[in-house]
C-alpha cells in the first residue's frame, strides 16, 4: 500500500494511507504548510505519479478552485453521498457518487445550488459540534436560497 508520510520539522512523522485520515490530525496550518510544499516542488504541472497527483489535485481544488476545472463541471447531476466537516484543518469534505473535493470552510466555491440543496439534505457529519459547523450550514443555506459561489 502506498502512504503519504508527513514529517515535521521537530522529526516527528506520521503516516496516511487517505487524505480524509490525514484531515482528521493535522491542522489548518499544517494543511497550509503542505500546500505549500507540494505548490513549490510541483508548481502547476500536472503529475504522472498516481498518489502525487491525487494529493496535488485534492489540495489544487481545495485552495486554487477554477470554475473552468473539470471537477467543478463534472459535479452536474452528482448525488451527494456524504458531507463532512473537519475543525482542526478547517476544511469540508464532499463525496459524490463517482468523485470527492475538500473544500476549506472559509473560501467559496463554485458549486450550484442543486448541489448545495443534496448537501443540506445529506446533513453535514462532524468530528465534534461547534461555531464552525454553524456557520458553514449558515453559509451553504444562505447561497442554496440565493444562487452563487459558495
Amino acid at each position: 500500500m502506498i502512504y503519504f508520510q508527513i514529517i515535521r520539522a521537530d522529526g516527528s512523522s506520521r503516516r496516511y494511507s487517505l487524505m480524509i485520515k490525514m484531515l482528521q490530525n493535522i491542522d489548518k496550518e499544517d494543511l497550509e504548510t503542505l500546500w505549500k510544499l507540494v505548490k513549490a516542488k510541483h508548481g502547476n504541472t500536472r503529475l504522472e505519479e498516481a498518489y502525487e497527483r491525487v494529493l496535488w489535485g485534492d489540495l489544487k481544488v481545495m485552495f486554487e478552485p477554477d470554475i473552468e476545472s473539470d471537477v467543478w463541471r463534472n459535479l452536474q447531476g452528482h448525488k451527494v453521498t456524504v458531507w463532512k466537516l473537519f475543525s482542526l484543518s478547517g476544511v469540508h469534505f464532499v463525496r459524490f457518487q463517482n468523485l470527492h473535493i475538500f473544500m476549506l470552510v472559509e473560501k467559496k466555491y463554485p458549486l450550484t445550488p442543486a448541489t448545495i440543496t443534496t448537501m443540506l439534505n445529506k446533513k453535514l457529519q462532524a468530528d465534534h459540534w461547534n461555531e464552525m459547523c454553524y456557520q458553514l450550514l449558515k453559509l451553504m443555506t444562505k447561497h442554496g436560497k440565493n444562487p452563487g459561489s459558495v
